[in-house]
């Protein structure tokens, strides 16, 4: 497959542990973006972070990971490590630098980022995640796709 470049950088946010299911489910989700030319953005880390990057990665495109410290915390999938040294305040960076967000099952940081994205004023789809006021539901991750490609 070719790949080709789009004008997204969707934000794929999430825990750092994460179970099997969700797993699978942002590795799902990181290839689907990938295949429609999106750039992947994330904290970087393991759990979603690792899973999304990882299906990027097998399809062949781009994964950002924005770190909390140096660039050997990157997971073994992320393309492009940016080490911020800036612990959670990255996620200010992660979610600016995002024209969609896409939020799976995590914790505080997870909420922090997905509260940041609404008051910029971000499309946040909640796949299976967080229920916030102003998120848009998806069940899938082919949903959460065609709701991220809705934003253009």
């Amino acid at each position: 497959m070719r790949w080709r470049i789009s004008e997204m950088q969707i934000a794929v946010v999430g825990g750092g542990d994460c179970s099997l299911e969700v797993h699978e489910m942002a590795r799902r989700l990181g290839r689907l973006l990938a295949e429609q030319g999106h750039v992947l953005l994330c904290g970087g880390l393991g759990g979603v972070m690792e899973a999304a990057c990882c299906g990027a990665r097998d399809a062949g495109g781009i994964s950002v990971g924005i770190l909390p410290g140096d660039k050997e915390e990157a997971n073994r999938c992320v393309g492009i490590a940016i080490a911020t040294g800036m612990n959670h305040a990255r996620n200010v960076i992660i979610v600016r630098s995002a024209d969609v967000v896409i939020a799976l099952p995590g914790m505080h940081g997870t909420l922090s980022e997905i509260a940041l994205a609404l008051k910029m004023g971000k499309r946040v789809i909640s796949l299976q995640s967080w229920e916030v006021p102003g998120t848009v539901r998806a069940e899938t991750p082919e949903d959460a796709v065609k709701l991220a490609g809705a934003v253009i």
